[in-house]
């Protein structure tokens, strides 16, 4: 995985969201999820061209229960966009890479 993506889990969740100095798209994926691995080589190239400007985080699903109950994620993916600890844009379901930018451009 790229090195500009961070993996989160139930533990270290709010304490990374809650104290990143730039917007958080917080990836809510699992590992059986076509669309999932799909959106992923896109979510890298944003990672890396968004650098300073916007984190990317990796949280599965399966693996990760208390966080996915509590934004209540029933479809994945599911991309959540943190602001200041909290949810700003929540995008469902594998997109192009421009489509993503344009729905996350006031945040960047």
């Amino acid at each position: 995985m790229n090195k500009a993506i961070v993996t989160l889990d139930d533990a270290t969740f709010d304490e990374h969201v809650k104290t990143a100095e730039v917007p958080v798209l917080v990836d809510f994926w699992a590992e059986w999820c076509g669309p999932c691995k799909m959106i992923a080589p896109v979510l890298e190239e944003i990672a890396s061209e968004q650098a300073g400007k916007l984190q990317i985080a990796k949280l599965n699903i399966d693996e990760n229960l208390d966080v996915t109950r509590r934004f209540d994620v029933m479809s994945i993916p599911t991309l959540i966009l943190f602001k200041d600890g909290e949810p700003r844009v929540r995008l469902i379901g594998a997109k192009p890479k421009g489509q993503l930018i344009q729905e996350l451009s006031n945040y960047l």
